[in-house]
């Protein structure tokens, strides 16, 4: 199937009946001019090629806030988020990986943003990249991983400055992505604390959700702040919060939260790390990952020759062998850790299987792992 000639073009359907009628393609430049005009006065604009850490020729037709947004969707750190938990390890059809949830966290970043007058792509590139240095297992990657790094290992500065760092993103979608956490210093961009407001809204709401599903907990223990004053489905509660944000930026210019949903969030949040995160379940699969993947590092560390090369070289720059890297050095720890630190929850329970020879029922997630 090649397609049908029609005028001088290929069509996709013999069909085809669509046409777009007389338009104008514009620039960048001129698109560029436009989003300047319709912006809100502190929403950040992007110009040429924007502020990156190489210099590159600016897209004919994309922003670069576009291109950043692009270039993190089509790298493999975000695809690999399909294999790593959210709450849930191996989740059901119904329940959240780390890819949903990014993709959640876009939509409302761009529900707010685009309410703000704020940069939309700027917004988008930055939710979609939030968690791309997150390891597997959840948040006890980062207790697994810190002890081999100086300053620890956190996903969102791990994020900007090692796993996305070779794309040549903008400075500013980096900030974003590395300060998205509430214990980090503020972004500098108004889109970046959209971002921030947007991963707590959308975790808080879909983890729930997936809690409930899998019988933890039950609607009818939603707190009652939460309940009367956001709703009980996501749905309700997800509109209350982003209506609570576009509120208070028209109350205030600032990028925030109502106080009375602000404290409903608060309350939502406590509840479901008593109820979910930090159940006797959750704590025993934290150890268990915080097990398997200590022993990976340590494992590859010894044994930095069979690092795949690109993972070296990515982290420690091209000029470096991996011949040349003394086992259970810190170059080999940190290497060590970028490899461990990409891998999905199956991936990493193979090779705990094939290299490390575990039995199964070490492993955190044993369902569904074959030899």
């Amino acid at each position: 199937m090649t397609g049908h000639d029609r005028d001088d073009i290929v069509l996709a359907h013999a069909d085809s009946r669509a046409h777009i009628g007389a338009t104008k393609i514009l620039t960048r430049d001129e698109r560029e001019s436009r989003e300047d005009a319709m912006l809100a006065e502190f929403a950040t604009r992007g110009h040429g090629a924007g502020n990156r850490a190489i210099e590159e020729a600016p897209d004919p037709h994309r922003t670069c806030f576009e291109r950043d947004r692009d270039r993190i969707l089509h790298d493999a750190s975000f695809r690999r988020l399909a294999g790593k938990t959210q709450v849930f390890v191996f989740p059901e059809d119904h329940q959240r990986t780390r890819m949903t949830h990014a993709l959640e966290v876009t939509q409302v970043a761009r529900s707010v943003a685009q309410a703000l007058g704020l940069n939309v792509p700027l917004a988008e590139a930055m939710a979609i990249g939030h968690d791309c240095g997150h390891g597997p297992g959840g948040h006890a990657s980062e207790d697994a991983l810190s002890p081999y790094l100086v300053g620890g290992f956190d996903h969102a500065i791990w994020g900007a400055d090692v796993t996305l760092q070779p794309l040549n993103l903008c400075v500013e979608t980096l900030d974003g992505i590395r300060n998205h956490s509430w214990s980090l210093p503020a972004p500098q961009t108004p889109e970046g604390e959209v971002v921030s407001w947007a991963d707590r809204i959308a975790y808080v709401c879909h983890d729930f959700e997936d809690a409930v599903a899998t019988g933890i907990v039950t609607e009818e223990m939603l707190p009652d702040i939460v309940a009367e004053r956001c709703g009980r489905d996501r749905s309700s509660q997800l509109g209350a919060f982003v209506r609570a944000m576009i509120t208070a930026a028209v109350t205030s210019g600032r990028v925030g939260m109502m106080p009375d949903v602000a404290e409903a969030l608060a309350a939502f949040r406590k509840f479901n790390y008593e109820h979910i995160y930090l159940r006797p379940a959750s704590t025993r699969q934290a150890d268990s990952v915080i097990a398997l993947l200590r022993a990976l590092v340590e494992h590859y560390a010894d044994r930095p020759h069979s690092l795949p090369i690109q993972t070296t070289r990515a982290v420690l720059g091209n000029e470096v062998e991996v011949s040349h890297i003394d086992a259970g050095s810190d170059v080999a720890l940190k290497a060590s850790v970028a490899y461990v630190a990409g891998m999905t929850d199956r991936y990493a329970c193979q090779q705990g299987i094939t290299q490390l020879n575990w039995d199964r029922a070490k492993l955190p997630f044993a369902i569904g792992i074959s030899a």
